[in-house]
C-alpha cells in the first residue's frame, strides 16, 4: 500500500493478511500492518522498514515512492525485526544512505546484522537532536522501554506529526481496519489488547513519554502498527494515560474461569448471575480454556475487580489458569481487587496456588473468603457464593 499523506510525506507500509500469530503468540484475525514512511523534502528520509515476510511489497512501495530519487537517511525508531528486517537491503541498495538511530539501537544493530558494518554510515542521534530535511525536520525524543530499550520517537513540527514507534499501535491490517483512526469501527478494542500484551508491562516509561509529547503541538500520530490518528487525539491520549497508569477503564467484574469437566464453569456462571442480581454494573465471564489469552489479559486490566475460578489439577492448578496468572505477573497487573474460587474432587489445591500467585502482585487485594466447590455446585454452596459476591462488590 502506498498513499500520499501530504505533498511531501508518503506512506509505504504493508499489510500482512496471512499472518496467523503476531510475535508467534498473539492471534491476529484481521492481519497486521507494518507502517513505514518516506519524507521527500530537500533531503529524503525513509522512516523504518518492515517485516521480512513483506519484503517484496515494501521494496516495491519504496521504489515507487522515491521515483528514482536517492534517499539520504534511513531513520530507525525501533529495532525489533518486524520494523527493521530490511535495513541491510536498503543500505546496500542506496550507497549514500545514512542510517540514523539512537546510541542503543546502533549498539544492538550487530546482533541482527552480524555480517554487516554500518559504522561509517551511521548517524547517532540523542534526545533533542533535530534532523533537518528542509521544510520538514525530525526532533528526536528518547522513549526507552516503550517497549524496547532502544526506542526513539520523532516529532515533525512542519505538520505536527508524531512518529510514535509502537506506541498507539494496534492489531489489524489497514485494509481491514481503515487507514485513519476515524475509519476504524472500534480502535480501542484491538489497541487495548495490543497495549496490555505488547507494551503494558512498561506503564512508567509510557507515562514519561506522554509527559514529553504533551508539551508538543501534536496534530497527528503515525505509529508503526495500525491506523494513523489525526482526529480526536485527546481521546487516544486519554486512553493511553489510563492504561499506562494501570487504572481501571470500565467499571465491572471480570470472571476468569478454568474448568475441566464443566463443574467450575457452572459455579462461575452462577456467581455471575448472583453478581448481576446484586447490582454489579457489568459482569464479563471468560472460559480460559476456549478463549484468546491475550483478550483475557486485556479484560483483567480493563476492569477494577476480578474473580478467578479454577479446578485443581495434579495437586496444583489447572494449567489455563496458571498460564493466565503467569501472564498477569509478567505484565505487571496491579491496583485491583480479586476474589478466588477453587474446585477439587478429593484434595482441593487450586486455591492455594492462585492465592500465592496473586499475593505476588503489587497492590492487589484478595477479597472475601476462598470458596471451595467439591466437583459440582450444590445448594449448600450458594451462601458462600453470596458472601464472595458481596466481598468483591464492596
Amino acid at each position: 500500500m502506498i498513499r500520499q499523506i501530504s505533498d511531501k510525506v508518503i506512506y509505504i507500509g504493508t499489510d500482512d493478511n496471512d499472518l496467523d500469530l503476531f510475535e508467534s503468540q498473539y492471534i491476529v484475525p484481521d492481519g497486521m500492518s507494518y507502517n513505514s514512511y518516506v519524507i521527500k523534502d530537500g533531503k529524503t528520509a525513509i522512516l523504518d522498514t518492515a517485516d521480512a515476510r513483506m519484503a517484496d511489497q515494501w521494496k516495491e512501495n519504496l521504489k515507487e515512492a522515491l521515483d528514482d530519487r536517492q534517499p539520504n537517511y534511513l531513520v530507525v525508531h525501533h529495532l525489533e525485526p518486524d520494523h527493521s528486517a530490511l535495513i541491510a537491503w536498503a543500505m546496500e541498495e542506496y550507497p549514500e544512505l545514512v542510517l540514523t538511530a539512537g546510541a542503543k539501537a546502533l549498539q544492538m544493530l550487530p546482533q541482527f546484522f552480524p555480517d554487516k558494518d554500518f559504522s561509517g554510515r551511521a548517524l547517532c542521534v540523542k534526545e533533542g537532536d533535530v534532523l533537518d530535511l528542509g521544510e520538514h525536520s525530525l526532533q528526536f525524543i528518547s522513549a526507552p522501554m516503550v517497549h524496547w530499550p532502544e526506542v526513539m520517537v520523532s516529532f515533525d513540527k512542519a505538520d505536527g506529526a508524531l512518529y510514535s514507534a509502537d506506541a498507539f499501535g494496534k492489531f489489524g491490517a489497514l485494509g481491514k481496519c481503515g487507514f485513519y483512526g476515524r475509519e476504524d469501527d472500534d480502535w480501542s478494542c484491538e489497541a487495548r489488547r495490543y497495549y496490555f500484551n505488547i507494551v503494558g508491562k512498561y506503564g512508567g516509561p509510557v507515562q514519561t513519554l506522554l509527559a514529553k509529547v504533551g508539551k508538543l503541538p501534536v496534530k497527528a500520530i503515525r505509529p508503526l502498527h495500525g491506523p494513523l490518528l489525526e482526529d480526536n487525539l485527546a481521546d487516544y491520549v486519554s486512553l493511553y494515560d489510563t492504561w499506562s497508569r494501570y487504572a481501571p477503564e470500565t467499571d465491572g467484574i471480570f470472571i476468569a474461569c478454568a474448568s475441566i469437566h464443566g463443574g467450575t464453569l457452572a459455579a462461575a456462571q452462577k456467581l455471575a448471575d448472583i453478581l448481576a442480581a446484586k447490582g454489579a454494573p457489568k459482569v464479563v465471564l471468560s472460559d480460559l480454556s476456549r478463549s484468546d489469552i491475550a483478550e483475557n489479559v486485556e479484560d483483567a486490566f480493563r476492569y477494577p475487580r476480578m474473580v478467578v475460578a479454577a479446578a485443581s489439577y495434579d495437586f496444583g492448578l489447572f494449567t489455563p489458569m496458571y498460564d493466565f496468572l503467569h501472564r498477569l505477573q509478567t505484565k505487571g497487573y496491579c491496583n485491583r481487587k480479586v476474589a478466588i474460587m477453587e474446585n477439587g474432587s478429593w484434595a482441593p489445591s487450586a486455591g492455594k496456588v492462585m492465592t500465592e500467585m496473586i499475593s505476588s502482585l503489587k497492590n492487589v487485594e484478595i477479597a472475601g473468603p476462598l470458596v471451595t466447590i467439591k466437583s459440582r455446585l450444590k445448594d449448600s454452596d450458594i451462601p458462600n457464593l453470596e458472601l464472595l459476591a458481596e466481598a468483591i462488590l464492596q
